[in-house]
């Protein structure tokens, strides 16, 4: 959130001072993006891009004068030799015919909707791209962007159709939308006009592919956050040994995600910290290897947060046109190949993590490590306690364990054999969005179980950090000993997660 003079084309007084994210082409983080996504944060333009915009816009039109470019005077795909015919490449400010068929035949869009959060997202990468002044567009269509997103206006897009070669199903409803071709799913903005070279220029973006992706490495984000304090109950309920987690231990095998993780359970710990055996002589290894699985884990989302933070602030459009020099280059910059190898990576990493939240779940409901009844139950003989947790953690683990599979193994050979490779980073993406929402269940759960033991056992965390997170906890998941429906608990321990991120 900053402030900077601002601009928006049109205005009778351009220059406002307005608190929120000003877009500039170059400084978009994927914090933002979430922020914006959820409607959180007002949305401006920063002056100068009207400016860069419209002088990339002038040097496409004066390239396409002179020599092929791409997309403008041809055909796309195997239709890059075909020459456009003279009568769709002339007209302005009319409609070009050539740019509107293309919009019209690449907007197959099936499958799932995009939800809002998910559209804000994308609209305000797209517009962030083209701030970037690299695709030539005609500046109406990143305003008129920008008209959308502070109005809330919102199209209609579907998901399915991309293969980690640009979006092109979902961006192609987006501009016919911002033309008057598809009606709006919520609000509307004045049409706009597609002109020659803006069809391509507008589609020639992965943006809605790195919005699933942006919004999936800030959720996974928090659960690695969150996941530090919910093996810190553990550890307290299990009667765990500091030791794992001493600087002098990690020292000798530097890995920065795991220093970083084994500092945060000294930190969170504290006095429980303090340097000794713990109950055991060896813990578990939900416990003991925690730094060393968890460290990769958050080496694999931090690499993947600036990957995509390259990305989302990137002019990628092929071709691209360079607004100082004129210069127009032909290019690959399409492919989507480090955010897709990235999330592959998360995603089995976060995959391990998740293991061990299972291994410490099935840790608490064992007698001989926590000394309390079997499955921490409280009532006749017989009494299941939270059994079913670990049913419910494993299935989500099934799930998340799916999901973790590499998509970045196969191509496509498309296009009359002309485009020859895809990088599948939306599959990526959607993949890393299922892990998330089933790590989300297995911490959970296991929360609702460290909290239970920690109750049973009438010893509630004495460090600072830890005691007002449990005290959080504490006051929010009902203390209902006897056999009763868990799914309100896992569902209110599921909430209570983005807080534990916080601390």
């Amino acid at each position: 959130m900053i402030n900077r003079r601002v601009a928006h084309p049109g205005d009778n007084d351009p220059m406002t001072d307005e608190p929120g994210i000003v877009v500039d082409g170059s400084a978009l983080t994927t914090a933002e993006v979430e922020q914006a996504a959820g409607h959180r944060a007002l949305i401006a333009v920063d002056a100068a891009v009207w400016e860069r915009v419209r002088r990339a816009h002038e040097q496409a039109r004066a390239a396409s004068r002179v020599r092929p470019v791409y997309g403008r005077t041809t055909g796309v795909g195997a239709n890059r030799d075909v020459v456009i015919g003279a009568e769709d490449v002339v007209i302005e400010p009319g409609t070009s015919p050539h740019d509107l068929r293309l919009l019209l035949s690449h907007a197959a869009g099936v499958g799932d909707r995009l939800d809002a959060r998910t559209t804000r997202a994308a609209m305000l990468i797209r517009l962030n791209q083209l701030a970037a002044a690299g695709s030539g567009i005609h500046p109406r269509f990143p305003a008129a962007l920008a008209r959308a997103l502070q109005t809330d206006a919102l199209p209609e897009v579907h998901i399915t159709g991309t293969i980690g070669t640009g979006d092109l199903t979902a961006l192609a409803e987006i501009a016919l939308t911002l033309v008057g071709r598809r009606p709006w799913a919520r609000g509307h903005v004045p049409p706009v006009v597609v002109g020659p070279g803006d069809a391509l220029a507008f589609l020639s973006s992965s943006a809605v592919s790195l919005a699933r992706a942006v919004l999936a490495c800030e959720e996974l984000g928090r659960l690695l956050s969150a996941s530090h304090v919910v093996a810190a109950l553990s550890y307290c309920a299990l009667g765990g040994s500091a030791e794992a987690f001493a600087a002098e231990v990690h020292a000798r095998r530097p890995h920065p995600g795991a220093v970083r993780a084994a500092a945060e359970m000294r930190r969170i710990l504290w006095y429980e910290g303090a340097r000794g055996p713990g109950r055991r002589i060896q813990d578990p290894f939900g416990l003991r290897a925690f730094p060393q699985v968890q460290g990769a884990a958050l080496d694999g989302a931090a690499q993947l947060r600036r990957i995509l933070e390259i990305e989302i602030n990137a002019a990628a459009e092929n071709p691209l046109i360079d607004a100082d020099s004129g210069a127009v280059f032909h290019h690959g910059q399409f492919s989507t190949a480090y955010p897709a190898l990235s999330l592959d990576h998360v995603r089995a990493a976060v995959h391990h993590v998740a293991e061990l939240s299972a291994a410490r779940l099935s840790d608490l409901v064992e007698p001989d490590l926590t000394g309390l009844p079997a499955f921490l139950a409280s009532g006749p003989a017989g009494s299941s306690g939270v059994m079913i947790l670990e049913y419910v953690a494993h299935d989500a683990l099934g799930r998340l364990r799916h999901s973790a599979g590499p998509v970045t193994l196969g191509t496509a050979v498309i296009s009359r054999g002309l485009e020859d490779h895809a990088s599948f980073s939306p599959h990526a993406a959607g993949s890393a969005l299922v892990a998330a929402e089933a790590y989300r269940t297995m911490l959970a759960c296991e929360l609702v179980a460290a909290t239970r033991a920690l109750r049973m056992a009438g010893a509630p965390p004495r460090g600072d950090v830890l005691a007002a997170a449990f005290a959080e906890v504490n006051g929010r998941l009902p203390d209902v000993r006897a056999d009763h429906q868990l799914g309100d608990e896992i569902r209110t321990a599921e909430r209570l997660l983005d807080d534990l991120a916080a601390v």
